[in-house]
């Protein structure tokens, strides 16, 4: 039964399609109002354009092959949580931001990580996705630059492959975590984005992101939209912890808070 308590009512916010740097200003201002006190828990869903490349918070910016990445069109921006690079393109991005102490939250960050998959693999339940969660991995020195080519702790995966990808910030008194869910298209596209020694081992991560990683129409067989993605997160949350939803917005405060971060962001 869910940790969270019953008819627990969060805010559940859906954005626009929007730049990496507001994305991230965005997450990082409801955090931390949520820690203040100032707003309530939330499930944020939502995407970007155009597409952007995220690195993890400690991730080198060497890794990027800024000229190609520009080339395409494509934005990069950096992560208030750890792990690897992402590119974010084609996907629904969620975000759940709740404080330090709320029960979906207590304990830590492995803790947390398995209460919030069960309601993420309620959600790819709802879409006909039988998915499974990873056990504990031990961190590699030899990690690769793209966070979707391997599994990790308690990421969830399908027949092996690599399906959503999360990861999580500690600080004001609240917890974020986010993660990618790839609803189509090539995921071996983010090779293009980062720096190789050559086309072969260019094309080597291509291939190995392909066969290690999948997107959500791949599993479901059919393509799903980011609506009905969405509408599948709040329903498969609601199942797993008994939660109801109060359809929201940014308040005057986090707005404006977003807007300062963005600015920084889009300045690095």
């Amino acid at each position: 039964m869910p940790d969270a308590k019953a008819g627990d009512v969060w805010r559940l916010l859906l954005s626009p399609p929007a730049k990496g740097a507001w994305n991230m200003a965005v997450d990082e201002a409801v955090l931390a109002a949520v820690g203040r006190g100032e707003a309530p828990p939330t499930l944020r869903l939502y995407a970007w354009s155009p597409p952007c490349l995220s690195l993890g918070r400690h991730q080198s910016p060497d890794e990027v092959d800024l000229a190609r990445l520009r080339a395409r069109g494509w934005e990069v921006v950096r992560r208030p949580t750890g792990g690897r690079a992402i590119l974010h393109t084609d996907e629904l991005t969620y975000a759940v931001i709740a404080p330090a102490e709320h029960p979906l939250m207590r304990g830590g960050v492995l803790p947390s990580y398995r209460r919030l998959a069960a309601g993420l693999l309620a959600a790819l339940r709802a879409l006909g996705v039988e998915a499974r969660m990873e056990g504990e991995h031990p961190p590699s020195a030899e990690a690769p630059p793209v966070c979707f080519e391997v599994p990790s702790s308690y990421e969830l995966t399908v027949a092996g492959r690599k399906i959503l990808g999360s990861a999580q910030a500690r600080r004001h008194g609240a917890v974020l975590q986010h993660g990618s869910l790839p609803l189509w298209g090539d995921l071996g596209r983010i090779a293009d984005a980062l720096h190789f020694p050559d086309d072969a081992a260019r094309e080597a991560a291509r291939q190995a992101v392909r066969r290690r990683a999948i997107t959500l129409s791949e599993a479901a067989g059919r393509e799903v939209t980011w609506e009905e993605a969405a509408r599948a997160f709040w329903q498969g949350f609601s199942a797993a912890w008994g939660l109801r939803w109060s359809f929201g917005v940014l308040s005057e405060g986090e707005y404006a808070d977003a807007v300062a971060r963005a600015a920084t962001l889009s300045a690095r």
